[in-house]
């Protein structure tokens, strides 16, 4: 069983920076797809960003793309989602996934069957 527990959500205004983090434990694979999702109220869940354990592989979904950057610590055990030029319509909670495999481009929620509880964003303009 994979545990992952996301922390850096919080309040910010349009324009700043937030890092989420996920922590990960209980894998068994030497190499595993970490992805970011977020779901806002009334919506739903939007895939994010993907990578790989071994910092390959690395996707985004066109509505971040320049904006978040996806990373992953090996020592740490940790994905990082580094959020820049943050707008108001990227409010939401931010939920990490896990599972064996990166699919590419076009996250779906259904390629993931590990799930944190979500870390809120909140960005006022």
């Amino acid at each position: 069983q994979v545990q992952l527990v996301e922390s850096g959500g919080g309040s910010v205004q349009a324009g700043g920076s937030l890092r989420l983090s996920c922590a990960a434990s209980g894998a068994t694979w030497d190499n595993f797809c970490m992805a970011w999702f977020r779901q806002a109220p009334g919506k739903e869940r939007e895939g994010l960003a993907s990578i790989y354990t071994s910092g390959t592989n690395v996707d985004y979904a066109d509505s971040v793309k320049g904006r978040f950057t996806i990373s992953h610590d090996n020592a740490k055990n940790t994905m990082y989602l580094q959020m820049n030029n943050l707008k108001p319509e990227d409010t939401a909670m931010y939920i990490c996934a896990a599972d064996m495999w990166c699919y590419g481009a076009g996250l779906q929620s259904t390629d993931f069957g590990y799930w944190g509880q979500g870390t809120q964003v909140t960005v006022s303009s």
